[in-house]
């Protein structure tokens, strides 16, 4: 049976808004996510429901220093990383994109690999906050959101997987035929799903949210 969330507890769970960029969803970004671009009217409002029910937001950013001492093998895997064009810390395009830009006192968490908690403070922060759930948003499905899913379950946290608030682009014919950004989010949404997470839409996860006298009447009652 696949893994269920069926109520969410907004003072356990903290939305995850992984690597929305500018380098990754600006109009002439060269890492440019098309299906993730079109996805940030939905995500900024999601951003605010959260808010106004008290789950706490978090951000990544993946960010590379210019020298390449943090780079691992992204110089071989990407032309744009390579010639210091993309995710270089401390330039515009590592910024969170203007309209999903963090609330005062919310964290970006720089990260040089796919997974949000590899190498990160992100899994002590959330103990410290307490947190359970984790709610899992932004680009791209199938490397960045989904290592961090995966990384989130390995350390027993039930995760949520938003499929409209995710996205990704068209991948090339590199030997095994090429995919649609549609093929890819939908194949990654389905393994997820089998094996990871509970994969829901946006309207889903609002509906599951709880107010927080709830949450308190069921922790004193349990």
């Amino acid at each position: 049976m696949p893994y269920q969330v069926n109520k969410v507890y907004p003072s356990k769970t903290v939305m995850i808004v992984v690597d929305m960029q500018n380098d990754f969803i600006a109009e002439d970004a060269k890492l440019r996510s098309p299906q993730a671009a079109a996805m940030v009217p939905k995500l900024a409002a999601t951003l605010e429901f959260c808010r106004g029910k008290g789950i706490r937001v978090i951000y990544t950013a993946h960010v590379h220093r210019r020298d390449g001492c943090d780079m691992g093998l992204y110089d071989d895997l990407y032309a744009a990383i390579a010639d210091r064009t993309c995710l270089v810390d401390g330039t515009s395009g590592v910024e969170i994109y203007k309209d999903l830009a963090p609330a005062a006192g919310e964290h970006v968490i720089k990260k040089h690999r796919y997974s949000a908690f590899f190498g990160t403070d992100l899994d002590i922060i959330l103990r410290e906050w307490g947190i359970t759930t984790v709610v899992v948003s932004g680009t791209t499905t199938e490397n960045c959101c989904h290592a961090t899913a995966r990384d989130a379950m390995f350390r027993n946290y039930g995760v949520v997987f938003l499929s409209d608030a995710t996205g990704t682009f068209d991948y090339p014919d590199i030997g095994q035929g090429a995919m649609s950004a549609s093929d890819v989010h939908r194949a990654t949404l389905t393994i997820l799903g089998f094996s990871t997470a509970h994969v829901m839409t946006v309207e889903d996860f609002k509906a599951r949210v709880t107010n927080a006298a709830a949450h308190a009447s069921a922790t004193k009652v349990a």
